[in-house]
């Protein structure tokens, strides 16, 4: 049996034939699973797109060209 090691971190190197029996990739995500009579499992994560909805927020306000152009009126009359 192999076993997974913890670091300092937090972080958990994961043997190489438990990756391979996974498939995991380098870049892949695996989660570590623990149930009720606490046995540990290593999964596979897998993201799906829905997931990623709401990720990245919108503009505060969107700009406009009227908006921008006052800005700039802005700006000259301050370095005058």
């Amino acid at each position: 049996m192999t076993k997974p090691i913890a670091r300092r971190k937090g972080q958990a190197t994961t043997p190489k034939d438990v990756r391979d029996r996974l498939a995991l990739q380098p870049e892949n995500r695996s989660g570590l699973v623990i149930d009720e009579k606490r046995r540990r499992q290593v999964v596979s994560v897998r993201i799906d797109a829905s997931e990623l909805a709401g990720m990245l927020k919108a503009p505060f306000r969107p700009l406009n060209v009227g908006s921008m152009n006052r800005a700039i009126r802005k700006q000259e009359v301050g370095r005058r």
